[in-house]
C-alpha cells in the first residue's frame, strides 16, 4: 500500500501523482503532443488539455481538429467515470492494421470537465508511439487506465502493485 505522506524529494519540473487534485482537475497543456500508428502521425497538437488525478499519470486531450480522424472509427461499448460521465470509444485504423478501442471521448461530459466535450484521448500502449515535447511516453499500468509516464513524472501509479484499495 502506498503511504502518501511520504512525498519524495522532487527535482525542479518534476511532478508526483500523489499531490494531483481528487476530484481531477483540467489544465491546458503547453507543449506538443504526437500520436504515431502503423507509421502515420495520428495525431499532432500543441492545444491539448490534460487530466490530472491523484494518483495517475497525465491524460492527455487532443482536439479533433489536430486528429487525422480518417483513422479514428467509432466503436461499441461506453464507460463511465465518476467525474467526467459516459466515455465513447474510438478504433484506431490505418491500412489493414487496427487497434481497438485504443481511444475515447466524453462528447458530453459533466459539468465540471465541460473543456474536454469532443477532445479526443489514447492509449499509449495500442499506439506505436506517444509523446510529450518529444519525450516518448510509457503508459500507465492496469490496462484500463490511459494516462502518460514522462521522466517528470514521479509514481509509484494507479495500476502498479501496491496501490490497489488505496
Amino acid at each position: 500500500m502506498v503511504d502518501r505522506r511520504k512525498r519524495p524529494p522532487l527535482k525542479p519540473g518534476e511532478e508526483w501523482v500523489w499531490d494531483y487534485p481528487r476530484p481531477p482537475r483540467v489544465e491546458r497543456f503547453v507543449g506538443r503532443i504526437e500520436v504515431v500508428f502503423a507509421g502515420q502521425r495520428i495525431a499532432d497538437t500543441k492545444e491539448s488539455l490534460r487530466v490530472l488525478e491523484t494518483s495517475h499519470p497525465p491524460v492527455y486531450y487532443i482536439p479533433p481538429v489536430d486528429i487525422r480522424m480518417e483513422h479514428l472509427q467509432p466503436c461499441g461499448g461506453h464507460s463511465f467515470c465518476e467525474w467526467k460521465g459516459i466515455a465513447h470509444y474510438y478504433d484506431v485504423v490505418v491500412g489493414e492494421k487496427r487497434a481497438r478501442r485504443a481511444a475515447w471521448c466524453y462528447p458530453n461530459p459533466t459539468s465540471g470537465f465541460k473543456e474536454i466535450a469532443g477532445y479526443i484521448a489514447f492509449y499509449a500502449g495500442l499506439m506505436d508511439g506517444c509523446y510529450v515535447n518529444g519525450e516518448r511516453v510509457k503508459p500507465q499500468p492496469g490496462g484500463f487506465y490511459g494516462g502518460w509516464i514522462t521522466r517528470n513524472i514521479i509514481g509509484p501509479f494507479k495500476g502498479e502493485e501496491g496501490t490497489e484499495g488505496w
